[in-house]
């Protein structure tokens, strides 16, 4: 039949009873194949390992701007590293690195959740976030409704035209 038609009969399934077979073109089957894994690649999405870097006397407005960072980093679904770097006699002082990160944890809690929790290792102290799927979920489906809302009250109105009566 694949002769007659002068095509290929292609095994589709060889582990079946009985083997799936189909004629078509093998090229154009190869191609299908192809494309459906390069779809596949682009939809797969690798998470990333981003790290901020901070010191036991990182001031406020750095600080921010590094929770700025950490919170763009999270909204594009990567994971975040966040060191302490403790130089020279700095190490005595590891409280000040735990409270560091304890207060980016805070200001963190409403995307992220903790992954790995604080610890040294060599003179630094490491934490790792990973974003929080299930509060991402709830905030899109809570601004989906929002937006429905918002499109209900400001859909138009049916005009009702007023015509003045001969009389």
């Amino acid at each position: 039949m694949a002769r007659e038609r002068e095509a290929d009969l292609v095994e589709i399934v060889p582990n079946a009873v009985p083997p799936v077979c189909k004629i078509i073109n093998f090229g154009k089957f190869k191609y299908e194949l192809a494309k459906k894994d390069k779809l596949q690649k682009k939809h797969q999405h690798v998470s990333l390992l981003k790290e901020l870097r901070f010191h036991p006397n990182t001031d406020v407005h750095d600080f921010d701007f590094k929770v700025r960072h950490a919170k763009n980093f999270l909204g594009e679904g990567h994971k975040v590293k966040a060191t302490v770097v403790f130089k020279g006699r700095e190490i005595t002082y590891k409280e000040k690195g735990e409270v560091l990160l304890a207060r980016l944890v805070e200001q963190l809690t409403d995307i992220s959740k903790v992954d790995q929790p604080a610890h040294m290792e060599g003179r630094s102290m490491i934490i790792i976030l990973v974003p929080d799927r299930s509060k991402k979920k709830a905030e899109a489906k809570a601004e989906a409704d929002a937006k429905a809302a918002e499109e209900a009250k400001a859909a138009p109105k049916p005009k009702v035209e007023v015509k003045p009566v001969a009389g």
